[in-house]
């Protein structure tokens, strides 16, 4: 591999690397989405929540004289929970009533393959690099690619259970906003999808650029 092409292969692996920590955050975070209740104006404090893939965790806040809950970030008694069906012992019966389990346990899976695709991809990068052999950077990217696919169904299906919970006449919740781990797993999305296809064109041997050229002038793989 040359060397302009092995500067293009390392930036777009900083990129990916980007990415992975991104998608890492994302997953291990439970800032997805933030919830705000209906109001009682006689109140003077009220009860958001915001959740992830895990857990959600709701804040007792004070009200401000606009009578609007929150923002999330204001002091205030907090309670996380873990979802029932990640941990049974776990006291949360509210959790059954607010969040859908089959969209929670399917966003936390695909988000699993994700990360499983990630340390597969980042595998065949290290052989590759330690050994010298460049056609391991195909697979690597494929890999990649397929994280960032994992990645955006996640997201597609936690968006999808936050418009179930909204709608849904179960739940206390009225209101929403998508927070800073939703953006993490949508830029962890871009970055994997796109290094990873980029990657696999980078890797993939010079084609011949004359018609008398055949395939056997290309560039040795190592």
């Amino acid at each position: 591999m040359s060397q302009t092409k092995m500067l293009k292969v390392r930036v777009t692996l900083f990129c990916i690397l980007a990415g992975i920590v991104l998608a890492t955050t994302a997953v291990v975070t439970d800032h997805w989405a933030v919830l705000s209740p209906h109001l009682e104006h006689h109140n003077t404090t009220c009860e958001a929540a915001h959740f992830g893939l895990w857990r959600i965790c709701t804040k007792r806040i004070p009200m401000d004289d606009s009578k609007t809950c929150g923002p999330i970030t204001l002091p205030g008694e907090k309670n996380c929970s873990y979802f029932r069906h990640f941990n049974p012992g776990e006291s949360s019966e509210i959790f059954e009533f607010t969040t859908q389990k089959e969209y929670s346990i399917s966003a936390a899976a695909i988000a699993i393959f994700g990360l499983g695709f990630v340390i597969l991809g980042s595998l065949c990068v290290l052989l590759s690099l330690q050994n010298k052999r460049d056609y391991l950077l195909r697979p690597a990217s494929m890999f990649y690619a397929f994280a960032g696919l994992c990645i955006l169904v996640s997201v597609e299906v936690m968006r999808q259970s936050v418009k179930r919970m909204i709608d849904s006449e179960d739940t206390v919740w009225i209101e929403y906003y998508y927070s800073w781990s939703f953006a993490c797993a949508c830029a962890a999305f871009i970055l994997l999808f796109l290094g990873g296809v980029t990657l696999l064109l980078f890797s993939l041997p010079r084609m011949p650029q004359n018609p008398w050229e055949s395939c056997m002038d290309a560039e040795p793989e190592h």
